[in-house]
């Protein structure tokens, strides 16, 4: 008997990718410890994920893009990260990325990959610095949640084969509304609200975690 087709979504900073992409942006921009600060506590569900993401954006105004490639460089996927999405697509199964970053820095990874579904924040760009701004919608959990439904129905999958995939509290709607969640080195918070949980730093177990 065939699987059905799945969708497999993850959460980008920390979970695809081994860093926080607006950790390496602050460092670019030289506001690395006033942002750190403001993600941990973010990410710890003690302020309000889209205030947060706000205040630390506003620290990058100025940064020009130049700088926002060599980001995009700098980028490392999770060990078993490229492998796992191409296991997943050579079997007919769907991905997706939804990340409280930002598009810009994952652009490059999401077409060497052919990942057709994503969904992160918008840097405003003007005249080739950053504005300090995000454009449109800001991502926050509830809108990751709204991501995995809406990528099911494109891409014909039911919710019950649904996989979500992260670390911190700003993943736990779209884990919650998933058929089956899988924490990821993450916050207590996290674990306590998954399916399942890898405390190793690699990727390469989910193919065995959902079935594959």
């Amino acid at each position: 008997m065939t699987k059905p087709k799945m969708l497999v979504q993850f959460d980008v900073d920390s979970t695809f990718i081994q860093q926080e992409a607006i950790e390496l942006l602050a460092s670019k921009a030289g506001v690395l410890d006033e942002v750190a600060r403001i993600t941990d506590s973010a990410m710890r569900g003690e302020i309000d994920f889209a205030q947060s993401l706000i205040a630390r954006v506003q620290l990058l105004k100025g940064l020009s893009y130049e700088e926002l490639e060599k980001v995009q460089q700098e980028i490392r996927l999770t060990d078993g990260a490229e492998e796992l999405v191409k296991q997943l697509h050579a079997l007919g199964h769907s991905v997706s990325l939804v990340s409280g970053g930002f598009v810009q820095v994952i652009a490059p990874t999401i077409e060497r990959l052919s990942i057709k579904y994503f969904r992160a924040n918008v840097l405003e760009i003007e005249s080739g610095h950053l504005t300090g701004r995000i454009e449109g919608q800001i991502i926050d959990r509830a809108a990751k949640a709204t991501a995995l439904l809406e990528f099911a129905t494109l891409s014909g999958v039911e919710t019950t084969n649904t996989v979500a995939i992260g670390d911190g509290a700003n993943d736990l709607d779209m884990m919650a509304v998933a058929g089956l969640s899988i924490a990821f080195n993450a916050k207590p918070i996290v674990v306590a609200a998954a399916d399942l949980s890898i405390n190793e730093p690699s990727l390469r177990g989910v193919i065995n975690l959902i079935g594959l």
